[in-house]
């Protein structure tokens, strides 16, 4: 009777050759998840500051006083109540959070709303916006006005993204640059 011999594993180039293409696939893994990262920080602090204005015309509506909305630093914005017969009461003060600033980006152009982007926030002359008791986006005197605040996370332009506002409805809109085109929130 004759025995035969099977061998069964793997030799050492099989297995050098499988570590060495999970190591590749790791490595890419990395980058994507990095690139993605920025991506969805930049969707957070978008999301955030929609939130904040639409806080700040559902509180003008609901209350019926003029709800100011201001930014006071690279990152910060702030509903401020404007009181009858005067007087400011600040609301609340939110950051925006994973290092996002008010900034604009290099090579990206203005929004398809075109409210402007000579400055990351900017509603054109006026000096302060707020929404009024029947939820439109007025400067000081009551003048229906529009604009757009861009925001990224410094050096990394996938994560620009940006949030306008169409001043006589008070509409707030939330948009993605893609690399190549501006694409809604």
């Amino acid at each position: 009777m004759q025995v035969q011999s099977r061998t069964a594993g793997f030799s050492a180039i099989d297995m050098l050759c499988v570590v060495s293409i999970m190591g590749i696939v790791s490595a890419m893994a990395v980058f994507q998840v990095e690139a993605g990262r920025s991506s969805v920080r930049g969707d957070g602090a978008a999301r955030n500051l929609i939130a904040q204005l639409s806080t700040a015309r559902e509180l003008a509506i609901s209350e019926r006083r003029n709800v100011e909305v201001a930014f006071p630093g690279p990152n910060l914005v702030s509903l401020v109540r404007h009181e009858v017969p005067g007087g400011t009461t600040t609301l609340k003060t939110v950051a925006l959070e994973s290092g996002v600033e008010f900034r604009l980006t290099d090579g990206v152009p203005d929004t398809p709303d075109a409210f402007g982007n000579a400055v990351p926030i900017d509603f054109g002359p006026a000096a302060s916006v707020m929404f009024g008791t029947e939820g439109s986006l007025t400067d000081a005197a009551g003048n229906p006005v529009s604009g757009t605040v861009f925001m990224a996370i410094p050096n990394q332009q996938r994560s620009t993204r940006a949030v306008t506002v169409l001043g006589p409805t008070g509409r707030v809109r939330g948009y993605r640059w893609d690399g190549a085109a501006w694409r809604p929130l």
